[in-house]
C-alpha cells in the first residue's frame, strides 16, 4: 500500500493524541483548507492502512465520533498491561441503576427509586463522579425534579456509537422489571464492560 497522504498522517495524529473521540466537524477543523469530502476520504484510506497491513489498532466509531483503538482480539492483554490502573468495579446496584437510566433516559430519581425498590441517591452521585451520567433537564413534575441521561462516556466505554447500538430490551430485561431485590450478574452482561472502566 502506498504511503498515507499528509491529510491522513494529520488525521492520525490527532486521533492518537485525543484522549476520546474526535467529530468529524473536529476533524475537519484541523485542515480548514481541506473540503469535508477529502476529509473523511483522508479517513477512509487511514482505516484502509491499518487493516491492510494488519495493525493492531484500527479507526473505531464512538459516540458520534472516530478514535484509535486496539483490535477487540487483544482485549486479555491489554486488560493485562493497565491492571494497575483500572478503576474501581461498579457494584450490581450501580449497574442496574445505569441499565434503567440508559433505557428510560431521561428519567428521574423518583421513577428510578419506583423501579429498583431502594433509594439511589448514592448510587446517582458515583454514576456523576464516574463521568457515565450527567443531568439532561428538569421533569415537569411537582418540585421539576432532575433527569438523568447516559454521557458519551458511557458511550465510549461501552464501545457504542448510539443509544441505538444499545441491545434490545428484551434481551436486557433488567430495566423492565419494577424491582429485583438482589442483581443477578448474569444479567448484566451488556453492561459488563463499564465494570473495567
Amino acid at each position: 500500500m502506498s504511503k498515507l497522504s499528509p491529510l491522513s498522517q494529520l488525521l492520525e495524529a490527532a486521533l492518537f493524541a485525543a484522549n476520546r473521540p474526535l467529530t468529524l466537524d473536529e476533524l475537519e477543523g484541523l485542515e480548514p483548507d481541506a473540503a469535508a469530502a477529502e476529509v473523511r476520504t483522508a479517513l477512509d484510506e487511514l482505516r484502509e492502512h491499518y487493516d491492510f497491513d494488519g495493525h493492531a489498532v484500527e479507526i473505531a466509531e464512538l459516540a458520534g465520533g472516530y478514535q484509535i483503538l486496539t483490535r477487540a482480539v487483544f482485549a486479555a492483554a491489554v486488560e493485562r498491561a493497565q491492571a494497575l490502573q483500572r478503576q474501581p468495579r461498579l457494584s450490581a446496584a450501580t449497574l442496574e441503576t445505569l441499565s434503567t437510566i440508559a433505557y428510560r433516559q431521561p428519567v428521574g430519581r423518583a421513577e428510578i427509586e419506583e423501579i429498583r425498590g431502594v433509594n439511589s441517591g448514592g448510587v446517582l452521585r458515583t454514576l456523576q463522579e464516574r463521568g457515565l451520567i450527567e443531568v439532561v433537564g428538569r421533569g415537569e413534575a411537582l418540585g421539576r425534579p432532575l433527569l438523568y441521561g447516559t454521557t458519551a462516556l458511557f458511550l465510549e466505554t461501552l464501545g457504542l456509537n448510539d443509544l441505538t447500538d444499545l441491545p434490545r430490551a428484551e434481551e436486557l430485561t433488567i430495566a423492565l422489571q419494577p424491582h429485583r431485590p438482589e442483581a443477578d450478574e448474569g444479567d448484566d452482561s451488556a453492561l459488563a464492560s463499564v465494570e473495567e472502566g
